[in-house]
C-alpha cells in the first residue's frame, strides 16, 4: 500500500480549482517565517506569492530548465490588509489580470482563516531564452491563459 504525500511545513501544494479558473496554492507557515511580534514577516509574503505562480509558469515551458526560462519580473506590489500568523495554512489565489503584447499582469490574493490578508500585483515580461529580449506572447500561451483571467473587479471585493 502506497503512502499519501504530505507536504512539509512550507511546501506549497498547487492545484487548479475546477470551474473557478484560479491557480490556488496552500502554504504551511513555519515558525522561522514569523517576526518578533508573531506575525508572518512582510518579506515572506512576496515569496509566497511567487510559490502561488508555479502552475502559471508551466504554461510558458519547463519550470526546471532555467536555460528556457521566459518570464522576468518587471514590477510587483503588495498591499497588506490583515495580519498573517503561524500556524494556520495560507491560501494563495493567482489570476491573469491583463495580457499585453510581450507582458502580462497577475492579480494575487492571500487568504488565512477566511480573511483576505494581502493583495499582490506582478507584471512579467516574456523574453526570448536566447536573445534575452522581450518577445510577443504566443497565441498558444494566450489561449492557455485565457481561462485564468481575473474575475470581474476582484480588487473591489472587501475582506472581513
Amino acid at each position: 500500500m502506497g503512502q499519501a504525500f504530505v507536504p512539509g511545513p512550507s511546501e506549497p501544494t498547487t492545484h487548479l480549482l475546477i470551474g473557478r479558473a484560479v491557480f490556488e496554492t496552500t502554504i504551511h507557515p513555519r515558525v522561522s517565517e514569523t517576526d518578533a511580534i508573531g506575525h508572518i514577516n512582510n518579506t515572506v509574503v512576496p515569496v509566497w506569492f511567487e510559490a502561488g505562480r508555479r502552475e502559471f509558469f508551466e504554461v510558458f515551458g519547463p519550470v526546471d530548465d532555467f536555460s528556457q526560462w521566459r518570464m522576468i519580473v518587471a514590477s510587483f506590489t503588495v498591499d497588506f490588509e490583515h495580519e498573517l500568523t503561524y500556524p494556520a495554512p495560507v491560501s494563495v489565489h493567482t489570476w491573469v489580470e491583463r495580457i499585453g503584447n510581450s507582458s502580462l499582469a497577475l492579480y494575487e490574493e492571500m487568504h488565512q482563516l477566511g480573511k483576505r490578508c494581502a493583495v499582490g500585483r506582478t507584471t512579467y515580461v516574456n523574453v526570448s531564452p536566447t536573445t534575452k529580449r522581450p518577445e510577443r506572447i504566443s497565441d498558444e500561451v494566450r489561449a492557455a491563459l485565457q481561462p485564468h483571467m481575473t474575475p470581474a473587479a476582484p480588487h473591489q471585493e472587501e475582506s472581513e
